[in-house]
């Protein structure tokens, strides 16, 4: 038995990278997937972003699990399309009880509409995946838990991605207030604060050698693998973490105390 059994979770930007890696832990706990992703580029995003095959990758590896999956593409920034998506599992699992927040991109440099973009993409995004799942999860009547994907630069200020600072820092705001507001619900709402991730996004987004700026600096010499940033979303998920809500938890070994 696994501790999500019967569980239907939500994840955007479920493609690839950590979005693909939150699915698979969740469904090999017992879960059924909802997943999207934009599966398209954005102008201002420098490196390639996931494709349709990815998230058909993505499909493939949770259904190896035993679980069950619909993915959809969609757009995050668009309320609309991630209803849509949304309805698409409704209709195949009946019922919506974990939201996964991942969505978000990371172009580094300067100018009106990458800020734009990662504001829209990262926070507006998490706010838009939030407001869609809630009415489902009320009108059923027995809770559900929803986690946010912040990061270290959501609590602490990083010279020269102001944008992408802005935005997790909105993330984490947005998610204690959520927390507060829909406690009556039984609802809990928390965030997790990864520090480097070896991502394609990240790994894209950094100039020169990954691996020698990740052992510059990231505590430890290394960035955290995908898998482990899941390990942490599936205990806020689980029953363990039953009263813990309105949460950032770092996932970053200490490069917040940096």
């Amino acid at each position: 038995m696994g501790s999500l059994d019967g569980k239907i979770a939500l994840i955007t930007g479920g493609a690839r990278g950590q979005g693909r890696a939150h699915a698979v832990r969740l469904a090999s706990d017992g879960a059924n997937i909802i997943a999207v992703d934009l599966c398209d580029q954005i102008a201002s995003v420098p490196y390639p972003m996931a494709t349709p095959d990815d998230l058909a990758t993505t499909v493939k590896l949770v259904e190896d699990t035993g679980a069950h999956i619909v993915a959809v593409p969609a757009d995050v920034r668009d309320p609309e399309s991630l209803r849509t998506a949304l309805q698409a599992g409704l209709d195949e699992f009946g019922r919506l009880d974990i939201v996964v927040a991942n969505a978000g991109i990371a172009p580094m440099q300067a100018g009106s509409d990458g800020w734009r973009d990662v504001i829209d993409v990262n926070l507006t995004g998490v706010h838009n995946t939030v407001e869609v799942a809630m009415p489902t999860m009320i009108e059923q009547g027995d809770g559900g838990v929803i986690v946010n994907v912040a990061s270290v630069a959501g609590l602490k200020p990083e010279p020269g991605i102001g944008a992408y600072v802005a935005a997790k820092h909105g993330v984490v705001g947005l998610t204690k207030s959520a927390a507060i507001e829909y406690a009556a619900d039984n609802i809990r709402v928390n965030a997790v604060a990864p520090g480097m991730v070896a991502t394609t996004t990240l790994s894209r987004s950094i100039p020169g050698d990954p691996q020698k700026f990740y052992a510059s600096r990231q505590p430890g010499g290394r960035a955290a693998q995908p898998g482990e940033i899941a390990s942490a979303i599936a205990w806020l998920l689980s029953d363990e973490a039953s009263f813990v809500s309105g949460d950032t938890l770092l996932v970053d070994a200490a490069l917040a105390q940096m």
